[in-house]
Formats: C-alpha cells, sequence, structure tokens
C-alpha cells in the first residue's frame, strides 16, 4: 500500500522568512470598503441557506491583507464544529495554480523550458501517438494552458486523487487517448496537472508536494495547509457533504497521490489570503526589490491570458445588467475582462465534498475567496456578486498608472505647439512619419476651432498614461473640453508619431 504523505512540517515561525507584500493601503480608501462588510455578510448569509451549504468560509482581501473573514455553518455536521477563517476546505482545482507557479519557478531556475515536450521529463510520453501525423508533441506549455489535446475529464478526473505516480505513468504506457490535436484548442484537463506535478519531482528532485511546501507555502507563511487529510487537526478539517433527499450525506475524502497536482491541497481563508497577497503585490511593475518565493514578472507572466477561450455575449453582472465578458485560462488560473474593462483573475475548485473559488482584481489590489463543503458547491457567483457590491458600494477606483517623465516632458513641448502650429516642423518633437500622415496648416485650423468651441481656458489637467509611451491630457474651458491625445515612438528619444485633438463635454 503506498504511505500516505504530510509534508508540511511544523517548524517554529522564527526560523522561516516570511514574505511580506508591499502596503499600499490608503485609510480612507479602506474605511469605504469596510462600510460594505455588513451587506456582503448577508450575501453570504442568504447563499449559503438557499444552496443547502452545511458550512462556508470567506475573506476579503484588499491591498495584500486579510482585512475581513466571515464563517457559516458547520465543518462537521455532527460534531457541530463551526466555520471559521482556519477551517481547513480542500480546495480542488484552486490547487492548479500553486502547480502552475511551481513550474515557473523550476523554469526560472533554468530547470526547464516551457516551450519543451514533456517526453524531456516523462520519456513514456515519447512515443505518444497523436490523432493525426502532422500533430505537434505536448510542451509544457500546452499542459499548462489546458491545449495538450487530452479531454475534458471533470468527472472521472476529481476521483483520481489517491493514484500513484506508477498509475499515472502506466496512463502513458498504454497509450493516452486525444480529443484533440495538441495547441489547436482548449480542454480542461485534471490528467494534464497532473502530469506537470511528475515533471516537477522529474525537474527538481523532489515530489511535487514537497517542491512546493519548501519552495511557495513555507516563504509565504502558509503553515496550516496540508496535502494529506490524515493530517490536519480533527477539530479544523472540513468534511465534505452532498445533498441527497433533503439531508446531508457525507462524502468520502480521499488521501493524498498523484493528482493531488491537479486538485489536492487542504488549506485555510486565513492561510490562502497569503497567496492572494502574493498574486496582487505582483503589480504594479516596479523597481523594488524582490521578496516574493517567485518573481512578480513570473506572478504576472501565470495571469496573462495565454488561451482565450469563450467570448459570452449574453454575459450580465451580478445586478442583471448586460455585460459582455472574454474568459481565457493562463497559467492555472483563469481570466476574465467584462465590458467595463475590469480584469479577475483566480480559479474555481470542485470535488465531491468540496466547492470554492477566488478572484482578484489587480487594477483595484482587492480580492475575495471562499470555501463550501458540499459537492461542486457553485462559489463563483457569490464571489462575484461580492465583489461587484464592494466596487459599487465603496465607489473605489482602480490603481492609475503613473506617467513616465517622457510623457510629461512631450506633453508640455506639444502645449507649446498647440499654440503656434507654425512652430511644429522647427520644434523636433516630431517623428519622421508625423508630416507625411499630418498636415499642421489643417491642425492649425482644428485646434482654432477646438478653443473656440471650448472657450477661455480654465486649467490643463495632468496626463493620464495608457502605457509609458501613450496617454492624453484634458484641456478644460469654460463652455467645453479638449482632450489631447498622443503616441511616443520607440526611438531614443521618444518622439510624437501620432496625435489627436478631440472637443469632449
Amino acid at each position: 500500500m503506498r504511505k500516505s504523505l504530510c509534508l508540511l512540517l511544523f517548524i517554529p515561525t522564527l526560523a522561516i522568512a516570511q514574505y511580506k507584500p508591499a502596503a499600499f493601503t490608503d485609510a480612507d480608501r479602506l474605511k469605504k470598503i469596510e462600510a460594505t462588510y455588513p451587506v456582503i455578510d448577508q450575501l453570504y448569509k442568504d447563499y449559503a441557506e438557499k444552496n443547502h451549504w452545511p458550512g462556508t468560509a470567506y475573506g476579503i482581501v484588499v491591498d495584500g491583507k486579510l482585512v475581513h473573514t466571515g464563517g457559516i455553518g458547520y465543518t462537521d455536521i455532527a460534531k457541530k464544529i463551526p466555520v471559521d477563517a482556519t477551517s481547513e476546505f480542500r480546495i480542488a482545482s484552486m490547487t492548479k495554480s500553486l502547480t502552475a507557479m511551481a513550474i515557473l519557478k523550476l523554469r526560472d531556475e533554468g530547470k526547464l523550458k516551457l516551450d519543451d515536450p514533456a517526453y524531456l521529463y516523462i520519456p513514456e510520453m515519447k512515443g505518444t501517438k497523436y490523432l493525426t501525423k502532422d500533430a505537434t508533441p505536448i510542451t509544457v506549455r500546452n499542459l499548462l494552458t489546458h491545449t495538450a489535446g487530452y479531454p475534458e475529464d471533470n468527472p472521472w478526473g476529481d476521483r483520481q486523487l489517491a493514484v500513484s505516480d506508477a498509475q499515472l505513468i502506466a496512463i502513458y504506457k498504454k497509450g493516452v487517448q486525444f480529443s484533440i490535436n495538441p495547441g489547436t484548442g482548449y480542454e480542461y484537463s485534471n490528467l494534464g496537472f497532473a502530469t506537470l506535478g511528475y515533471i516537477i519531482k522529474k525537474a527538481s528532485g523532489k515530489t511535487y508536494e514537497q517542491y512546493i511546501t519548501d519552495n511557495i507555502l513555507k516563504p509565504l507563511g502558509m503553515l496550516h495547509t496540508y496535502w494529506e487529510y490524515t493530517k490536519v487537526p480533527k477539530d479544523k478539517l472540513a468534511h465534505g457533504y452532498r445533498w441527497l433527499d433533503g439531508q446531508w450525506v457525507e462524502q468520502p475524502l480521499l488521501h493524498d497521490g498523484a493528482y493531488g497536482a491537479m486538485g489536492g491541497l487542504i488549506t485555510s481563508i486565513e492561510d490562502f489570503s497569503k497567496y492572494m497577497a502574493l498574486h496582487l503585490d505582483a503589480w504594479p511593475a516596479r523597481n523594488d526589490t524582490e521578496t516574493g518565493p517567485v518573481k512578480r514578472s513570473s506572478v504576472r507572466e501565470m495571469q496573462y491570458p495565454w488561451d482565450v477561450n469563450y467570448l459570452t455575449a449574453n454575459a450580465k453582472t451580478p445586478t442583471g445588467r448586460p455585460c459582455p465578458n472574454v474568459t481565457a485560462y493562463a497559467y492555472g488560473l483563469r481570466w476574465m475582462k467584462d465590458c467595463d474593462n475590469r480584469i479577475y483573475v483566480g480559479h474555481t475548485g470542485g470535488l465531491p465534498g468540496f466547492g470554492s473559488q477566488w478572484n482578484i482584481m489587480p487594477d483595484y489590489s482587492v480580492g475575495i475567496v471562499s470555501f463550501g463543503n458540499v459537492t461542486y458547491a457553485r462559489a463563483a457567483p457569490i464571489n462575484n456578486a461580492a465583489l461587484d457590491t464592494l466596487l459599487m458600494l465603496s465607489g473605489i477606483k482602480p490603481r492609475t498608472l503613473p506617467p513616465s517623465a517622457t510623457l510629461n516632458k512631450r506633453k508640455a513641448d506639444l502645449l507649446k505647439v498647440i499654440a503656434n502650429w507654425n512652430t511644429a516642423k522647427a520644434s523636433g518633437i516630431f517623428a519622421d512619419n508625423f508630416f507625411l500622415d499630418y498636415f499642421p496648416d489643417k491642425l492649425k485650423v482644428a485646434a482654432e476651432e477646438a478653443f473656440a468651441k471650448a472657450g477661455k481656458t480654465v486649467s490643463i489637467g495632468e496626463i493620464v498614461a495608457e502605457n509609458q509611451l501613450r496617454g492624453y491630457f484634458i484641456i478644460k474651458g469654460e463652455k467645453a473640453n479638449i482632450r489631447v491625445s498622443f503616441t511616443l515612438t520607440p526611438e531614443n528619444p521618444p518622439l510624437i508619431q501620432e496625435y489627436h485633438l478631440d472637443v469632449v463635454q
């Protein structure tokens, strides 16, 4: 019989150099967010009751800190142990991003490449027979993005947690079956992430559990996160249930095994919030010293929408407002952008007995997470409603990108030219394409007409940076406003290659 593993051993806190996220908190902003908690608490309470959740735990993370938690119901119905922020839930596929992060860290250490064929680490994959002879071999990146060509396998994969490495490799020895060729489409694959777990072992010399524990969990201070359920303190372990015939029926817990890399982690709201803080702290890109267990650039890379897979044209906000969205799979993460250009990054989790989800909004530096202990508990709808409520009631705004010194200089240069387009060609601030695409006499007329409509200038606003080489600013007039936007070239020094002046209200 395979021995169960518990790789998160007790280590005195002082022996661990724990990561601390950068602090961006504004007291007034946080106060506005705090005012939303009573409404959010009621949302979770009503949702849990309506959907027959035995227990649920949830938390809100702002600027890298767990600022609010809630617990409803029980982790153990028979013993009536109440849920709180330290209760330990199996988080299912939320585990996948930690597996992906381990792969990125190994890449950063030079121990693997994302575009390596997977057979370099699993020789049993060398003879894989694809659907057609012209198919490309499965790469590590294919496994990260669910583009390996394996079929969607949730019902089957959810029952495989405890299988051994030998049983996993046996699938490849017998010949894995494909639904599509690698790299030609998205198919959610638990087998793919179990395979990544084995690649971690081959590349690092440690089991995926030990590598993730040593290199991610411990440095983050996640000392109450486990792989094997028998190692969790009994008064903290959430039991899983299924709602059948008007009552909760307890579901058996599976032991840790090869498929734990796709969905086996057991953690608490307090511990998982530290992992969320790491993801939030990757933004904005900056020159600060790296203090996390994984480079900020690699965390941002994880969050990038590598495989766009759905456009939901009829999507609605939790309040019922039509709001189409587009979704993609990143590396062990789901990515979404809605009709308001709000970006959400996170992942769902579901197993017999459990359901969970987490979502962060990097531009707002806020996130939310919830766990439930009922089969495939749909945590995403309530988390989305809670985030929408938080943003709507607090009125907080997304983080803005500070303009570069170059943008500010070109703004000042451009203001001088706008006042007198006769000096444009001699100003030296325009790229060589500019006067082939724009004509000073026409630009002069357009500026005069715009200022006539705007009336006397009241003020000139700060530049709003869209990136470090493109932005706009507003000239406020008595009757109307003028928006001036421009884009710079990649030359050194950057010159103005595109320019627009529009009257706005």
